[in-house]
């Protein structure tokens, strides 16, 4: 039986000047990432602009990585919250099938929006932490609901892969893939997993 995971809470509650702290950090980043793109921005310019220390920007987020983590996981949560509890077809109610393009589709208008800062993310996102646990988890149940002969978790994981924010980037940026095609991509391998054929 594969489970879908919880979202962490918050975890420990902060001291309020520690999150006052990391709203404070978080903001500078939003803005520099959004003036000047995540590949520009250095912690060292996070810091200034955030008016804190650098050491205390490396001790909360560790590197680069860990703050375009965070950085993420702000602007993902409403698709993590939809993915679990709503309206379908990305949330509960809807077929198996209809739910793995809705994925697809939504994961797509993510990558559309935030590329850049999840590559960024990559060292950290990559270690099995965070929402990426959460969709590997979320594809193998629908995929053991349509395509039971499968290993899910295998396909969960390859399915995903399809996803990875270089890869978005170079097919979009480097070989001028409209995003319909790749919206449309998505559904046809899933039917094809699925056993959907279209009519002559």
């Amino acid at each position: 039986m594969i489970e879908l995971p919880l979202l962490e809470q918050d975890g420990p509650r902060e001291r309020a000047d520690a999150a006052r702290n990391r709203a404070k950090i978080l903001e500078a980043a939003e803005a520099l990432v959004a003036e000047q793109g995540i590949e520009a921005v250095s912690m060292e310019a996070v810091a200034k602009a955030a008016c804190v220390g650098t050491g205390t920007l490396y001790r909360r987020f560790g590197d680069r990585a860990g703050l375009a983590f965070a950085l993420l996981e702000e602007r993902t949560r409403e698709f993590q919250d939809a993915l679990i509890s709503g309206p379908p077809p990305l949330g509960p109610g809807a077929p198996a099938r209809e739910r793995l393009h809705a994925f697809g589709l939504g994961y797509l208008d993510l990558l559309e929006r935030h590329a850049a800062l999840m590559a960024a993310a990559g060292s950290v996102a990559d270690k099995g932490d965070g929402p990426f646990s959460l969709y590997t988890t979320h594809l193998a149940i629908l995929l053991r609901e349509v395509a039971p002969h499968l290993d899910v978790q295998f396909a969960a994981e390859s399915l995903l892969a399809t996803f990875a924010p270089l890869h978005h980037l170079r097919v979009r940026q480097g070989l001028g893939w409209p995003l319909e095609r790749m919206r449309a991509g998505w559904c046809e391998l899933v039917d094809a997993i699925c056993g959907v054929r279209d009519t002559p």
